[in-house]
């Protein structure tokens, strides 16, 4: 059974900037501290993690691109393995967009 996460409700319902220097709830903590944990349990268990953006007072694309573009680029997981193990979910269609960017991320990463 896959593992949900709500960002509004267990991270920030505000989330911040790019990293941790530029203030709270950044998209660097994000990855650190939740994300790149629970990718990894996934993996390990061979199950799915569910992220769900709705909820939020919305997100910048530096935070996004750093939580979720920021797996690969660290060099932590590869894209087959986010493809496999993760799944970012958007209920809410005004959180569609965030949903596409996210994965954009992830899939441009070098």
């Amino acid at each position: 059974m896959s593992r949900i996460y709500k960002i509004a409700e267990e991270f920030s319902s505000t989330p911040g900037g790019r990293f941790q220097r530029n203030g709270p709830w950044s998209g660097e903590q994000f990855r650190e501290e939740v994300l790149s944990e629970l990718v990894n349990e996934a993996i390990k268990t061979r199950d799915k993690i569910v992220i769900v953006l709705d909820g939020t007072s919305g997100y910048g694309s530096s935070f996004l691109e750093e939580a979720f573009g920021g797996l690969v680029r660290k060099g932590n997981f590869d894209k087959n393995q986010l493809n496999e193990h993760l799944e970012i979910q958007a209920n809410d269609p005004l959180y569609e967009i965030y949903r596409k960017s996210a994965n954009r991320y992830i899939r441009d990463a070098h």
